[in-house]
């Protein structure tokens, strides 16, 4: 009888260190990137999709600054930004308040030129109609303008999810991912969802990352205010994530007292 148990006993051991062993784990497969790329060392070049242009909307925000050899010229256009440099400093917030808010009617209201027709427009369409503008007055300006709202989130299986500002003109979903600590092992990368607004609400967009084309699609760069949600592996739901030592090295123990008891 006791014998009989005894190698119950081990046959249980074995199965339950396999059982979670399997458990446990994700196919390396299913974490990898360009899954469709050849094993072989080859190169293959890709033609990435422009860039979508970003056309403004109600609630942007547009940081605009008039540089001149003039000192009271550049003082009266850059008035704030003459109090932030002395005083205060450079921070997003004191961007955000000096900055230039599109209103309702798809207007902005600059200093000295007055009410200017933005919505709809390019940052750089923008900064040309405000230069063409400013140069029917004064010589010698350059205008200078940012979109300060330029932001994105990213949310599910990554290891940071959470909204993060981009100080720069363009950002690709690679790149966000990896500002938001890279996916997690049981991220599905077949199964990313881009939701992105438009002047009519949002769209969806399913996107998979696994496959070497993606490069040349045109979701392949993400536009300020887009949110990226990566859908979880089925396996996640069975699966830990984390090996659990301590809760596989309890159950040896309390197994091995049990079938010392029975010696």
């Amino acid at each position: 009888m006791k014998k009989s148990f005894n190698a119950y006993g081990g046959i249980f051991i074995q199965v339950l260190l396999l059982s979670m062993m399997m458990i446990s784990c994700v196919p390396q497969k299913k974490i990898k990137y360009f899954q469709s790329l050849a094993k072989e060392d080859t190169l293959e070049i890709f033609e990435f999709s422009p860039k979508p242009d970003y056309r403004l909307k109600v609630g942007d925000n547009l940081y605009i600054k008039v540089q001149s050899l003039d000192e009271k010229t550049y003082k009266f256009f850059n008035y704030e930004d003459m109090g932030r440099a002395t005083n205060i400093g450079y921070s997003d917030a004191n961007i955000y308040l000096t900055s230039y808010t599109v209103s309702d009617s798809g207007y902005i209201h600059f200093p000295f030129v007055g009410k200017i027709f933005v919505s709809g427009l390019t940052v750089d369409e923008v900064s040309k109609k405000l230069q063409d503008i400013v140069d029917q007055y004064l010589v010698e300006t350059t205008v200078i303008v940012k979109l300060v709202n330029f932001k994105i989130t990213v949310l599910g299986e990554v290891k940071n999810p959470g909204t993060y500002l981009i100080y720069q003109d363009k950002i690709n979903i690679y790149e966000a991912l990896a500002k938001a600590g890279d996916l997690t092992v049981f991220s599905d990368r077949n199964k990313v969802v881009l939701v992105r607004q438009d002047q009519n609400g949002a769209k969806l967009h399913r996107i998979d990352l696994t496959k070497k084309n993606f490069l040349e699609s045109p979701y392949l760069y993400l536009l300020p205010n887009d949110i990226v949600y990566v859908e979880p592996l089925r396996a996640k739901q069975y699966a830990f994530a984390a090996f659990p030592y301590d809760l596989l090295f309890s159950t040896i123990t309390t197994t091995l007292l049990i079938l010392n008891y029975f010696k």
